[in-house]
């Protein structure tokens, strides 16, 4: 499945994303995510840096379910796909970590990416966007920026 040009802009004004897996016992696990980005027409890609725990599952259960949010838009995407770890021996891995590494700008090493190919995507909005749908962007902008005290 394809990113379209929505999902690409949430990605670029998400701080974080949360990266779902789950273990050969079934044992689920969210993760922070702080170095990730869109990779060609239907992959994320993901600098793995501190996640013994989420590369253990993927390679028990490639499933996983990837979600991010503008938080003062509160509107974002969740995707769900298949996951691979990819190792610097990966004839991929080079081209991948140029795409990573000018985010992190040498301040987090890693050794290797997590590349989700995306089969399934679902809009995320905060419930007031439902509950009271005349509320704008800008009304929800400046609501949230009250709550986390901007």
């Amino acid at each position: 499945m394809k990113l379209t040009p929505d999902i690409t802009e949430y990605i670029n004004r998400s701080v974080l994303c949360w990266l779902a897996t789950v273990s050969a016992e079934n044992i689920p696990n969210v993760s922070p995510k702080e170095i990730f980005n869109y990779y060609g027409a239907d992959k994320i890609i993901i600098a793995n840096i501190a996640s013994p725990q989420t590369i253990r599952n993927i390679k028990q259960n490639e499933n996983v379910c990837i979600s991010f949010i503008d938080i003062l838009v509160q509107k974002g995407f969740q995707l769900k796909g298949k996951a691979r770890i990819i190792e610097k021996t990966n004839s991929d891995f080079l081209e991948m970590e140029k795409t990573l590494s000018k985010m992190t700008r040498g301040k987090f090493p890693f050794s290797s990416i997590t590349e989700i190919t995306i089969e399934q995507t679902k809009p995320i909005i905060a419930p007031k966007y439902i509950l009271y749908p005349e509320t704008t962007e800008k009304e929800q902008i400046e609501s949230a920026k009250k709550a986390y005290g901007f």
